[in-house]
């Protein structure tokens, strides 16, 4: 609030409004009590303190000076009727007169009185006051205490009597009656009567003044008992008009409506009042309302503050620069129009311009609020109630409100309240205080969310502001009017509106078409809305609430949320792609199967568990298969998702949200339903389904599954937007795995521990499964990665793998595949390599290279170029430890044992296939089948021999070795290339290369050869020869591309690499140069100039 302080601290209250001492009934003002001089409330009949309390307002002095005019005869204007409902100042107006000109020289020199002498430019005429207070004329006994000039007191029965006693006493009953007699008549006396008895009243130099109040009331109370008597008073009124005009110092003031007009409101009323006003109309002058909108405000600071306090205007000013200040933040109009928005509030202080002017323009119209009188007796108690506590820089709202943390309205609200609520619609009154203190409870919410605004209260003043514009039924405050409202202590506009916006969204009894009418409601950002009404039907909020209260059963809730469950996709999404079996919402443990695959188990709002404290029914499905003596095995196959109990509050408060939008939607199916009203409807129920999905994946937060020790345990997983098993497989306590395991973690010793003391074989299915059984290793998503970790470290030689056969033979695999029927037999055993015996030898596991420490030297380090194939029987002989190098170390592996013959047939195949090259001297085998006897322990294992090239075959050594007139037989080829290379080179090498010169057209079989895959024993008959019309040897691969300048520079810049890229080969580059576009004759010179510096035939094309 800035420097500004609160309002009673510049302006004081009177003594006797704060103490109490001021009763509420006193802003009531009575007419008969002053005339007759009752001596029942001296603010009214002490005129010293009447004119102190008097402001003097423009119409009331315009209205005092026509009157002075007419009574000093300078005027025609007879007849004046005061225009206003009850409660306007009509009463105060008219004892202003009768103080004015009952004796006027007796005025107090107090500033009103000046200002209504002044203002009539003429001393003021005294007159004979008559009052016909028909508020107080009994129907049947008439009034009491009527004052006649000399002091004689009478009751009397009928109006006309009552103003013959007040001018003339006895005499003028005297005057009026058909026999002359000190007694009433009963019926009204003609125009002349009254102009007689007017000039009778007047021979004593005083004019006449009549003063007719509370017209209707009587009137309408005497044609209940006779209607007849309608007749009489318009005729009464009609002789009384008449008279008064045609006597020049003779006036009549009258104020025709009654007190309460809702009981004036029947088609009786409403006549007598037609037929009495057309007589009012005929002769009197322009109507008169003496207080009007701009004077409401010194009327009230004169009534409520000490004189000195508001003197001096002037002395307040800072402080409503202040709060201009701080609404000019708020409201635009006001930031355009400060200079005109600080006169306007300097003129109404301390009360805000726009309190006074909501209650002046738009409650009077409400038949039973008393106009100004209703304000004075509003503000008086809100203003009593409200000092202690309220810290507002004005009189705004706040004045309002009840005590800070009172859950009551306030007594001044209360009787606002009571005042509303009699503006019915359609018939039905609106009980505003249960829904204002509902509102206000609401609002007292928001303020505990947006601190900022509990201090000045703004959300409960926004309440309060709108419960006045919504008066009468129908009207609405805009925003704009709002803001200027709640913001005269300057709140933060960011915080004002998200308070605002709060309440709104909690409100029950702000109107749908306000609601829904602001941005948002369409996609845009979301802003506050145009306006807010207050309305006695509730809204779609209240609606939706008291559905979910009383309509929408714990029962419904949770079928659907059961419903919702299983349809929200991210909570099983991925899962089963990843090769988890899903099990959702099972009834049961029995409908989770227990055979080694792992289960995914999503169980309902039952389970609900808490991190380290997992519930019963999710234990339950980790211990259990199909009852609790069937304890489950596989235990550490299985993950449960569980709701947490928080998010299960959550979910189950969205879905029963969702529930009561879809009762509402049902109510309105029967009613006709405005376009605004049903697309927010449309809209809270389709933005509250979609929220649901997030907030059900949000509710299962607990995982619950058994940790290493094989404890149940739950722990919470972190808020994430991921598929909800998504996030359970990355989460470290899981300990849940999807890629293969390490082979060598399966070993004996290894960190698994699969093994037992003394087991030399296990089933592949059984190592497998002991991940399911066992927590104590990583929970495995798919057992077949077991099983592929297993059978591929029988291709690392890690295992042994190994079938029985129906006739009780073994197949074994090592260091290869095994096929996918055998890998599926339940049957299939991985060995220990050390234990192990193979059956069978792949002859690929022979090629140099391929297994460990084998192809080596005698020391075991650099490869050898030969094996023996003694030592190739020793590797398989049993217990042989290889040597297979690893990062930073060397790892020693076991290699089974192998029978020789085993291995010898492994060698044959390998020969024969040619993966190896036998040699026994004089014998040499590859690609061919080892001659018999050729292997032996002496033989030798040697790599592939290198191919032979056309080339090779057509040397001239070769030319003149084997070759006689270009024509040569495969015996003579081998014998000169072994001569040639002092090795004996296998028939096998031979042939291929002579088979390979033929398919490249260097040779061509001669007429009468055999076939060129023969054997050794028919390489004579191999006749071949030399293929005289040879194609020339082809060109260089090449390629093209074109390179622009920047390219070509840079292919300069990398032709160092280029080079050492190339090795020996020769690397050479063709290169054009084109020129495009328009090229002159001079521009192409001195191109083709300077590429001659690098090649003088290089030209541009």
């Amino acid at each position: 609030m800035s420097n500004l302080v609160p309002w009673h601290q510049i302006v004081r209250l009177k003594p006797e409004l704060r103490s109490g001492e001021l009763s509420l009934a006193e802003f009531a003002a009575d007419l008969h009590e002053v005339v007759t001089e009752a001596g029942k409330r001296p603010i009214y009949e002490d005129r010293e303190k009447f004119f102190a309390l008097t402001y003097p307002t423009h119409a009331l002095r315009e209205l005092v000076r026509d009157v002075a005019g007419r009574l000093a005869g300078q005027n025609t204007k007879a007849v004046r009727q005061l225009e206003m409902t009850y409660g306007g100042g009509k009463t105060h107006t008219l004892i202003t007169l009768h103080h004015l000109f009952h004796d006027p020289d007796g005025l107090p020199d107090i500033a009103a009185v000046r200002e209504f002498r002044e203002h009539a430019n003429s001393r003021l005429p005294q007159a004979a006051t008559a009052a016909l207070c028909f508020d107080k004329i009994d129907v049947e006994k008439g009034i009491e205490g009527v004052r006649a000039p000399d002091g004689e007191r009478r009751t009397l029965k009928h109006p006309w009597s009552v103003l013959a006693f007040q001018l003339a006493g006895a005499e003028g009953l005297r005057l009026l009656h058909a026999n002359n007699e000190d007694e009433e008549r009963d019926t009204p006396p003609a125009e002349p009567l009254l102009v007689k008895l007017i000039e009778r009243q007047q021979r004593d130099g005083t004019a006449t003044l009549i003063l007719l109040d509370e017209v209707m009331m009587y009137a309408h109370a005497k044609a209940g008992v006779a209607e007849d008597w309608v007749a009489h008073l318009r005729n009464f009124f009609q002789y009384l008009t008449q008279a008064v005009t045609k006597i020049d110092r003779a006036a009549i003031v009258a104020s025709i409506l009654a007190t309460d007009p809702s009981r004036m409101t029947d088609a009786l009323g409403k006549k007598i009042l037609r037929d009495i006003a057309d007589i009012f109309r005929r002769q009197r002058e322009e109507g008169v309302q003496p207080v009007q909108r701009e004077d409401v405000a010194e009327v009230l600071r004169r009534r409520f503050f000490e004189s000195e306090s508001i003197r001096d205007p002037q002395s307040y000013k800072p402080q409503v620069i202040g709060i201009v200040k701080g609404i000019a933040k708020l409201d635009e109009t006001t930031r355009r129009g400060t200079k005109e928005a600080e006169e306007r509030f300097l003129h109404s202080f301390p009360f805000h311009p726009d309190v006074t002017d909501v209650l002046y323009s738009r409650w009077t119209q409400i038949e039973s609020f008393q106009r100004t009188r209703g304000i004075l007796r509003t503000l008086a108690t809100a203003l009593r109630d409200a000092e202690s506590w309220d810290r507002s820089p004005l009189v705004g709202p706040a004045v309002l409100l009840a005590e800070p943390d009172s859950a009551n309205v306030s007594e001044a609200v209360r009787e606002l309240a009571g005042v509303a609520s009699t503006d019915a619609v359609q018939g039905k009154k609106t009980e505003w205080v249960p829904l204002l203190e509902a509102e206000l409870d609401k609002a007292r919410e928001v303020q505990r969310e947006c601190s900022a605004l509990q201090p000045e209260r703004e959300a409960e003043q926004a309440v309060v502001a709108i419960f006045l514009y919504s008066q009468p039924v129908g009207q609405k405050a805009h925003t704009p009017e709002l803001l200027r409202l709640v913001g005269g202590a300057g709140p933060d506009r960011i915080e004002l509106e998200k308070g605002l916006l709060r309440w709104r969204d909690t409100s029950w009894f702000l109107d749908d078409a306000d609601i829904g009418d602001d941005a948002a409601s369409y996609g845009a950002e979301r802003g506050l809305p145009k306006s807010w009404r207050l309305g006695n039907a509730p809204n779609l909020k209240q609606m939706h609430d008291q559905a979910c209260k009383d309509r929408v059963t714990d029962d419904m809730v949770e079928a659907r949320l059961e419903d919702l469950i299983r349809k929200t996709k991210p909570l099983t999404s991925g899962a089963a792609a990843a090769g988890a079996v899903v099990h959702m919402l099972p009834k049961s443990p029995r409908e989770v199967g227990d055979d080694g695959s792992f289960r995914y188990v999503i169980l309902g709002p039952d389970a609900a568990s808490e991190s380290g404290k997992p519930s019963r029914i999710a234990k339950q499905f980790l211990d259990e298969t199909t009852g609790s003596n069937r304890p489950r095995v596989n235990r550490n196959a299985v993950v449960i998702a569980v709701p947490s109990r928080e998010g299960l509050d959550a979910a189950r408060t969205r879905v029963r949200a969702l529930l009561g939008w879809e009762d509402v939607e049902s109510q309105l199916t029967t009613q006709t339903v405005d376009p605004v009203r049903s697309q927010r409807l449309r809209r809270q129920k389709s933005n509250t389904q979609a929220e649901l999905p997030s907030v059900i994946r949000q509710a299962y937060g607990i995982v619950v599954t058994v940790d290493a020790e094989n404890s149940v345990h739950a722990f919470k997983l972190p808020a994430s937007g991921q598929p909800l098993f998504e996030e359970i497989k990355g989460h470290e306590k899981t300990r849940l795995t999807d890629t293969p395991v390490n082979a060598e973690a399966l070993l004996p010793g290894g960190p698994y521990d699969l093994w037992q003391e003394g087991e030399d074989a296990r089933f592949a299915s059984q190592l497998a499964g002991a991940f399911a059984r066992h927590p104590r290793l990583p929970k495995v998503l798919r057992p077949k990665l077991v099983t592929d970790t297993v059978l591929a470290g029988v291709r690392e030689g890690l295992f042994v793998a190994r079938l029985r056969r129906p006739d009780g033979s073994f197949r074994t695999w090592w260091r290869e595949s095994v096929e996918a029927e055998a890998a599926g037999d339940e049957a299939l055993e991985i060995v220990l390599p050390e234990k192990a015996e193979l059956t069978r030898l792949p002859e690929a596991l022979l090629a140099p290279g391929v297994l460990p420490s084998l192809w080596t030297d005698d020391d075991g380090g650099e490869a050898s170029s030969a094996l023996p194939v003694a030592t190739l029987l020793n590797y398989f002989a049993g217990g042989h430890v290889a040597t297979i190098p690893r990062d930073h170390y060397d790892d020693m592996v076991t290699v089974p044992a192998c029978p020789a013959d085993t291995v010898l047939e492994a060698v044959e195949q390998a020969v024969e296939l040619g993966t190896v090259w036998l040699t026994n001297p004089p014998a040499t085998s590859w690609k061919e089948p080892v001659p018999a006897g050729a292997l032996n322990d002496k033989a030798m294992l040697r790599p592939p021999p290198d191919r032979l090239t056309p080339q090779d075959l057509l040397s001239e050594a070769m030319r003149a070795a084997a070759w006689q007139d270009d024509a040569a037989n495969g015996l003579a080829i081998a014998q000169a290339l072994s001569q040639e290379r002092a090795t004996s080179l296998p028939w096998g090498l031979v042939r291929d290369g002579i088979r390979a010169a033929i398919n490249a057209h260097w040779l061509v079989l001669a007429d009468g050869s055999v076939d060129p895959n023969c054997e050794y024993d028919q390489a004579r008959q191999l006749q071949i020869r030399v293929r005289t019309d040879a194609p020339p040897s082809p060109p260089p691969p090449s390629s093209a591309a074109k390179l622009d300048v920047a390219q070509l520079q840079e292919l300069a810049d990398r032709a160092p690499s280029l080079l050492a890229a190339a090795g020996s080969a020769e690397l050479g580059f063709e290169v054009s140069v084109t020129l495009t576009g328009n090229v002159s004759d001079e521009e192409r010179t001195a191109v083709d100039a300077a590429l001659a510096d690098t090649a003088p035939d290089l030209k541009s094309t």
